[in-house]
């Protein structure tokens, strides 16, 4: 009897322990990025992803949406960083960075630009394929009315086709108002893709064919460095013009070419005071455009995961990143690759 009441004592105060409070630390939430659906947006983000877990310890995930949406997201601290931000651009960002709601940092990829493209053997043509100039006088957004029907819609006969952006990104916006600004809306449609990759398959098939095709681009991207192509002339950028341009109801757009490209990373303003680490990261970022286009055209050809072609620029190119962190830091990243 004795025994069995020490050991119904014994149970009692081992039940007793494991009912008491025990002090968990709980982790650490995870840091939000947007989930950017273009190449160089996606190859980025996943870029500083591995650098903040592997080397600062820190959890990350993304949570989607379009550039517009994400924008309102990171003003809102829904999401705390966005890899690849086009700053100074949507009137979302102008007025959350204007109330000090987000911040845009560092220079990340110099010699970024945009604007509207053809093919060069559009104008030059290409002898080794058999391809006639069709265009031959075309430099200028100017000369468009006359070379509709070079650029000439299925869909629509009468009419050339222009290739925007996909509905949800600021730059569909812009190139809808430019339409508009430019005299274009009689003598273009305003198509529209349903993602960054409907238009690289649209542009990318046009060109295999050697078929004429006027669309809106950027760079960094794998297309500009896998083909040859012209960026036409727009108007001298005005201020005051390209606020008509971000206001997607604006009647009375005016003409001008974009705002200069500056990439940048924007961050909530929260994530800058919890996280004064990764700001100071963030601030000094630089990719240099070649090696970055070069791993964009790589990724794409291979349809290579962007997590996968992060890992193996970084592998790469250390003298890149390295130069962006403490030796402490880069040699943790250096290591988990």
């Amino acid at each position: 009897m004795k025994g069995f009441r020490l050991l119904l004592a014994s149970a009692l105060t081992t039940m007793g322990l494991l009912a008491s409070p025990v002090a968990v630390t709980a982790a650490p939430a995870p840091i939000h990025f947007a989930d950017l659906n273009w190449e160089s947006g996606s190859l980025i983000t996943d870029i500083l992803r591995i650098i903040v877990e592997k080397g600062y310890g820190l959890p990350t995930d993304t949570l989607p949406g379009t550039t517009i949406t994400l924008e309102t997201a990171l003003a809102n601290n829904d999401i705390q960083v966005i890899g690849e931000e086009w700053a100074g651009r949507s009137p979302v960002w102008v007025k959350a960075e204007a109330e000090g709601k987000v911040a845009s940092l560092g220079d990340t990829v110099k010699g970024a630009t945009e604007g509207w493209w053809v093919p060069e053997y559009v104008i030059k043509g290409d002898p080794a394929k058999g391809i006639k100039p069709l265009a031959p006088d075309l430099r200028s957004v100017s000369d468009l009315p006359r070379y509709k029907d070079v650029f000439s819609d299925p869909e629509s006969p009468g009419k050339g086709r222009f290739l925007n952006s996909p509905i949800g990104w600021t730059s569909e916006v812009v190139n809808k108002q430019k339409l508009k600004a430019y005299g274009l809306t009689d003598s273009y449609v305003n198509f529209r893709s349903g993602s960054g990759a409907a238009l690289d398959a649209e542009i990318t098939s046009s060109i295999r064919r050697g078929k004429p095709v006027l669309f809106y681009y950027w760079s960094p991207t794998p297309l500009l460095g896998r083909f040859k192509l012209i960026q036409l002339e727009e108007p001298p950028f005005d201020a005051e013009a390209w606020k008509t341009l971000t206001e997607a109801d604006n009647p009375n757009p005016k003409p001008t070419r974009s705002l200069a490209s500056k990439l940048s990373i924007g961050v909530s303003a929260p994530f800058q005071k919890q996280y004064p680490q990764l700001t100071e990261f963030f601030r000094k970022v630089d990719l240099p455009i070649g090696p970055l286009n070069k791993a964009l055209a790589e990724m794409s050809e291979s349809h290579t995961p962007p997590r996968q072609a992060a890992e193996a620029f970084m592998k790469a190119h250390p003298e890149v990143w390295r130069a962006w962190l403490p030796a402490e830091v880069a040699g943790k990243v250096s290591a988990s690759l």
